[in-house]
């Protein structure tokens, strides 16, 4: 790159423009500086699951006063642990335990900046040299732009539409290679708003047990459903195949932009401890920023009590 007899030596990192192009904040960015200023209709954002644009969707005060209360203490300023404050991370764990067979610890949960974090670091840990990953089509579209950052070859696995757009098996193992690391799993479904049954995500952890890859489970959807099907997380499986984990407090809470998540490994096997898998995780930790602490900390003390009144339902017998 030359100006006039100077030749300068940086450029700008074309990666990061052509996998922003296919994102789907870059897709939206695109539209909105389309639009034209002098059309006075209204808009309405569709683009992404943000429930707090809409007046009907407003976060308990409750917590809102928590985060005052958190703010006023200054005792939260600081930095957290890379990992996460450790009272939330076994606030997760605890609340996570209440549907799986077996007992996750707080070293099993890392917090993260929201769920695109979370997914960030999953295919991070993932990454290796001529790697390829089985992403569901269609499918929430960071997963396929992240992959492409990563490079990371995505095999794409076209869901069944007749089928409540479940997983079409067949084609996992027909995709699949000797460089397949992953599949991709997002329960409940985003955008097609599939729950899948306990015998089909049963029959998805054989599969990749047998292929000998892992599943990152996008559950951040979880428990917002609708119809016959409950959701079942896919941890539950892991004892058959390891899983990779992704949740968040966005969209139950309605406070997307509060920005926390995180990634939990369910491997009762040490599957991943052996692989490097959770060294990595630990390692991508490291290099990256975490979720503020006074909302980690506010939230521990949220989800404790959540925790408590749920299980005094579950104690009635109310379903």
């Amino acid at each position: 790159m030359e100006n006039g007899s100077q030749q300068w030596r940086f450029q700008g990192n074309k990666r990061l423009s052509l996998t922003s192009a296919i994102s789907l904040r870059g897709l939206v960015e695109m539209l909105i500086r389309n639009l034209s200023t002098d059309d006075p209709r209204p808009t309405t954002p569709l683009g992404n699951g943000d429930p707090s644009r809409f007046p009907g969707f407003k976060t308990s005060t409750t917590a809102e006063e928590a985060i005052v209360d958190a703010v006023h203490s200054a005792k939260y300023n600081g930095y957290a642990p890379i990992a996460g404050v450790p009272s939330t991370r076994r606030a997760i764990a605890n609340y996570l335990n209440r549907d799986l067979p077996y007992k996750l610890s707080a070293d099993d949960v890392y917090l993260t900046s929201e769920c695109i974090q979370a997914i960030e670091v999953a295919l991070a840990a993932i990454t290796q040299s001529g790697a390829n990953i089985l992403l569901p089509r269609p499918a929430f579209t960071f997963y396929e732009s992240r992959a492409a950052y990563e490079n990371l070859k995505v095999r794409q696995l076209d869901l069944l539409p007749d089928k409540d757009w479940e997983v079409d098996i067949d084609a996992v193992e027909a995709l699949a290679d000797e460089n397949t690391v992953v599949m991709v799993t997002i329960n409940p479904g985003n955008p097609c708003g599939s729950v899948y049954s306990y015998d089909h995500l049963k029959l998805v952890a054989e599969t990749a047990r047998k292929l000998g890859i892992l599943v990152i489970a996008d559950e951040v959807y979880c428990h917002i459903t609708f119809g016959s099907n409950p959701f079942v997380p896919m941890g539950v499986f892991g004892s058959i195949v390891p899983v990779l984990f992704l949740g968040s407090i966005s969209k139950r809470w309605f406070i997307p932009g509060w920005r926390l998540g995180w990634l939990a490994t369910t491997d009762p096997n040490g599957i991943l401890q052996k692989s490097g898998i959770v060294e990595s995780i630990t390692g991508c930790c490291n290099i990256t920023s975490d979720p503020a602490t006074f909302i980690q900390i506010r939230y521990a003390k949220k989800i404790k009590i959540c925790i408590y009144f749920i299980n005094v339902v579950l104690l009635l017998g109310y379903k």
